[in-house]
């Protein structure tokens, strides 16, 4: 997010929106948005989506490096039961990026 303390409040709850047809990212029961201007860089959970978008924001894992390396999801399925991800905070949906990783993997 772009100078996030100008517009973040800790105490309103967001929620982040993944539906690609919607220009909004995240939104707030009091009616806070920001959409895709206000976020720093768009990736595939922000309605871009090319082989460079990032699946992995922990490790810095693009589509084209899973592609070529079809190895790095198990690195990151190590990492993560190592617990040395921080997904809740490096991942825009704040959520595990495994299940972005492409499907079949």
């Amino acid at each position: 997010m772009l100078a996030p303390w100008k517009n973040f409040s800790a105490e309103v709850t967001y929620y982040f929106c993944d539906d690609p047809d919607c220009e909004v990212i995240y939104f707030s029961d009091s009616g806070s948005i920001f959409k895709k201007p206000d976020i720093r860089s768009l990736f595939k959970n922000t309605k871009a989506d090319t082989n460079d978008d990032l699946i992995c924001y922990c490790f810095g894992v693009s589509k084209t490096d899973y592609l070529d390396n079809p190895g790095t999801r198990e690195f990151v399925v190590e990492q993560t039961k190592l617990k040395h991800c921080a997904c809740e905070v490096q991942n825009p949906s704040g959520k595990c990026c495994l299940k972005d990783f492409p499907k079949g993997s």
